[in-house]
């Protein structure tokens, strides 16, 4: 009777650690950035970034501000969905869009520079920072070079 009534609150220990367990599982790369708002607010000053470096403004400068609004909120889209979040991003793949541009290693690493310049800006921690990029950097075989 006893070995029974042991296994029985073992179990049922067991089941309440797991599922103490599982409730503090650690939030996604999403809600550590601050959600859709923080990033939209990260792709305001990269955006505003890019235009103002000499090495990559060219590319953004003729946009009309449709066009500018509509790249920050596929930017946020991206950045989004890549973290975990519950965006989807329905733009153009990354080939097709830069394809025929022939975006450089220079540019590439530039707009690096000033995507982690507007995450240092906001602030984001150096932990945070990584992770996004490197869920970003997957994308540079489908930009430079196309």
């Amino acid at each position: 009777m006893r070995a029974s009534w042991i296994g029985g609150c073992g179990a049922a220990l067991a089941a309440a650690l797991l599922g103490a367990c599982a409730t503090m599982e650690e939030p996604s790369l999403y809600k550590r950035l601050g959600g859709r708002d923080a990033i939209a607010f990260v792709v305001d000053d990269f955006v505003a970034n890019l235009v103002a470096d000499v090495r990559v403004s060219g590319r953004f400068k003729a946009l009309k501000p449709p066009e500018v609004s509509r790249l920050k909120s596929h930017l946020s889209d991206q950045i989004c969905e890549a973290t975990g979040g519950p965006c989807s991003y329905l733009g153009r793949d990354m080939k097709s869009a830069h394809q025929g541009m022939r975006v450089t290693e220079a540019e590439w690493n530039a707009t690096v520079e000033n995507l982690v310049k507007a995450l240092d800006k906001r602030q984001v921690q150096r932990r945070e920072k990584d992770e996004l990029l490197g869920a970003l950097a997957g994308m540079k075989k489908d930009i430079v070079g196309q």
